[in-house]
């Protein structure tokens, strides 16, 4: 059993997810009914009018690939400062939110299986 962080698997995992990101497409369209699953959580009048984004950014899958995004940038600030434990927990972290874009239909990913968990 494998039980160490490597510098090569580190780098392995940074290429993997590097390569995943950049094969992100938002998908146009989406799988899960975001429009019901607001309505019917409990929000006050006020609240439901702000529970749709006015701008693309501030859509769901935006949302996910952003915290991929920084997950993905924090993973190579622990890198840097020699704190490959924490950089390798944060890519896990960056691709499980990757996943879970693809997984819900929020990215468009070619049904890459291979860079995704998608089947």
């Amino acid at each position: 059993m494998n039980k160490e962080i490597t510098e090569e698997k580190l780098s392995k995992y940074f290429d993997v997810t590097s390569r995943a990101i950049a094969k992100v497409k938002i998908n146009s369209e989406q799988k899960i009914d975001w429009k019901e699953r607001t309505e019917n959580q409990r929000f006050s009048g006020a609240q439901k009018s702000k529970a749709f984004p006015a701008k693309a950014e501030d859509s769901p899958a935006h949302i996910v690939l952003d915290m991929a995004k920084r997950y993905f940038s924090d993973a190579k600030h622990f890198k840097e400062k020699g704190d490959i434990v924490t950089a390798f927990a944060a890519l896990n972290y960056a691709h499980g939110w990757l996943d879970a874009g693809a997984r819900l239909g929020l990215f468009d990913v070619d049904k890459d299986n291979e860079l995704f968990v998608v089947d």
